[in-house]
């Protein structure tokens, strides 16, 4: 008998679930959802964001000729000349990895771009050059002890 009162109150959760979503439904068709301008927030001059529209007569003006249209190339941004050591360098397969001291970036080398003296732990400068996977150092020099 047990089985069967459970198999009701079941039943019974079930036929309140089926009320409570139909009278759901019907409250949302009844009552539509926030108008657009409800909806709308707006960002004030410190990045935060408000229900309220700001006020136009803080606006500042900004002079056309001072906003950059494109930004400029990478090249004419960094120095050519770039600083690293030789994190791995494997001389029987001819290549290695510098890594960069301004960054945790590594690029890789190829023997052929570098002093033959070269070993793991040197201090190099180097240029970069876009390889088929991604930055390569070429040019690679010993730097001096003092670090130039």
């Amino acid at each position: 008998m047990a089985s069967t009162f459970n198999k009701k109150e079941i039943e019974k959760k079930k036929q309140q679930k089926r009320k409570e979503k139909l009278q759901k439904r019907e409250d949302r068709k009844n009552n539509p959802v926030d108008s657009f301008e409800d909806m709308i927030a707006y960002v004030d001059e410190n990045g935060v964001i408000t229900s309220t529209p700001p006020d136009l007569t803080n606006k500042r003006k900004i002079d056309i000729e001072n906003i950059a249209v494109s930004t400029p190339k990478k090249e004419d941004l960094d120095d050519p000349l770039l600083n690293g050591r030789v994190e791995y360098f494997n001389p029987d397969k001819g290549y290695g990895f510098i890594k960069h001291t301004g960054s945790t970036d590594k690029y890789f080398f190829h023997i052929s771009s570098a002093p033959t003296s070269i070993a793991e732990g040197n201090m190099v400068t180097f240029e970069l050059e876009r390889g088929q996977k991604g930055m390569n150092a070429v040019r690679i020099t010993l730097a001096n002890k003092d670090g130039h």
